[in-house]
C-alpha cells in the first residue's frame, strides 16, 4: 500500500490508502482576508495562533502555511513571502505538533519554509509546468519531502478528466527522474465547481480511482472548490468528501473549523427575540443563547465536514473499534466528570 509520511519534531502522519482520512488545516492563508494580509504586514501574528490552535482542536492533521500576502509597503512576493513564511512556520511549530504543509508559488519562499520546518514537511506545490518541475523537484528532492502535485500545466486547468490524468502521470514520471519515488506524489487531480460543471462530482471520483490503480499514488484536493457559488456549501461538502473517500481519495485542504458566531449575529438575534415578546433571563450567557436558538457556538469547534469525515473513517474501518469517533462525540459532561474524578483521586 502507497504511504505517504509527513512528520513535525514530535509526531508522524501517515497518508495512505488503508490510513484515516488526513486533514489539512486550510486557514493560515491571508489570500482573500484582507485583515490577517493587514495584520501580517504590521508583524501582529495573533489570528496564525488563534487559526493553528483551533484548527488542531478541530482534528486537523497537518497545517497548511501559506505566505502569500502582498504587503502595501513592498508587493514584491518575491522579498516578502520567504521571511514571513519563516517566521509562520517557526511560530506555528512552537505552538502545535501537528506536521506543516509548506505552501507558495515563491520558490524562496518554499525553500525558506523547508529550512525552517522541523520534520518532514508535505511541500506544496508543483505543476505540469517543466519550468516549475525544475524550479520545485530539486527542492523535493534535496530536503527529501513529499510534494503536492497539481494537475494543470502551461495549457491551463483542462475541463478534460483525461487530460488531467496525464500531467499528473507525467509529473510523476518526471520525479522518478530526480529519485523521487511515487509515494512521495500526493496528486490534486483539481476539483472544479459543481455550479459550473454539472460532472465535476464524476470526474474526480473516477479520476481518483485511476490515480489510485494506475499510478499508485495518494491524493488530495481543495475540498471547498466543488461547492463554489451554490447555497449551504456545507451540505453539499459533507455529501462530496466521504464519496470522495470511497473513491479513494486520502487527503483534502480544507477548513476543520466552524467559526464562532459573530456578536453582531448574537445582537441582531436578541433584538429579533426581544421583538417578539419573547423575554429572557437577563443572566443567560451568550453560549447558551446561541445554542438555544440552534445558531452555533461563540467558539470555534470542529465543523460538520469533520463529522462527516470520521464517519466515513468508522464505516470504512480506518476507525479502529470506532475509537475517534466514540471520542469526538463523547457528551461533553460526561468527559469533564470523569476528568473532575481523576483530579481529585489524584
Amino acid at each position: 500500500m502507497t504511504r505517504t509520511i509527513v512528520e513535525s519534531a514530535t509526531k508522524t502522519v501517515i497518508i495512505g490508502f488503508d490510513e484515516p482520512f488526513c486533514v489539512i488545516g486550510e486557514r493560515i492563508n491571508p489570500t482573500g482576508r484582507k485583515l490577517l494580509a493587514a495584520e501580517l504586514e504590521a508583524g501582529n501574528y495573533s489570528t496564525i495562533e488563534r487559526d493553528a490552535l483551533a484548527q488542531v482542536a478541530a482534528g486537523a492533521n497537518i497545517l497548511d502555511i501559506n505566505a502569500g500576502v502582498v504587503y502595501n509597503s513592498n508587493p514584491n512576493p518575491n522579498e516578502t513571502e520567504p521571511p514571513l513564511m519563516r517566521s509562520i512556520v517557526e511560530l506555528v511549530q512552537g505552538l502545535v505538533d501537528v506536521p506543516l504543509c509548506i505552501d507558495s508559488s515563491v520558490p524562496d519562499a518554499l525553500e525558506a519554509g523547508l529550512e525552517a520546518a522541523n520534520g518532514r514537511p508535505l511541500l506544496n506545490s508543483v505543476t505540469g509546468e517543466e519550468e516549475r518541475l525544475e524550479a520545485i523537484l530539486p527542492l523535493v528532492k534535496k530536503y527529501n519531502v513529499p510534494v503536492v502535485a497539481i494537475s494543470n500545466d502551461d495549457t491551463g486547468i483542462s475541463e478534460d478528466p483525461d487530460v488531467r490524468f496525464a500531467v499528473a502521470k507525467r509529473i510523476v514520471e518526471r520525479a522518478a527522474d530526480f529519485g523521487i519515488p511515487a509515494h512521495d506524489i500526493v496528486v490534486d487531480p483539481l476539483v472544479m465547481p459543481i455550479g459550473a460543471m454539472a460532472t465535476a462530482g464524476q470526474q474526480v471520483f473516477s479520476l481518483v480511482r485511476r490515480l489510485r490503480d494506475e499510478l499508485g499514488v495518494n491524493t488530495t484536493c481543495g475540498a471547498s472548490n466543488i461547492s463554489f457559488g451554490l447555497p449551504n456549501r456545507h451540505g453539499i461538502n459533507n455529501a462530496f468528501l466521504p464519496m470522495a473517500m470511497g473513491a479513494g481519495m486520502t487527503s483534502a485542504i480544507m477548513n476543520p473549523v466552524a467559526l464562532p458566531i459573530s456578536q453582531k449575529k448574537i445582537a441582531e438575534k436578541k433584538e429579533a427575540i426581544e421583538a417578539a415578546g419573547i423575554i429572557l433571563p437577563e443572566s443567560m450567557e451568550d453560549e447558551a443563547f446561541v445554542a438555544l436558538f440552534g445558531m452555533g457556538s461563540t467558539k470555534p469547534l470542529a465543523g460538520s465536514e469533520m463529522q462527516a469525515i470520521r464517519a466515513a473513517n468508522l464505516l470504512t474501518d480506518n476507525d479502529p473499534h470506532g475509537a475517534a469517533w466514540i471520542a469526538a462525540n463523547k457528551p461533553a459532561g460526561e468527559a469533564g466528570g470523569r476528568a473532575g474524578r481523576r483530579r481529585r483521586r489524584g
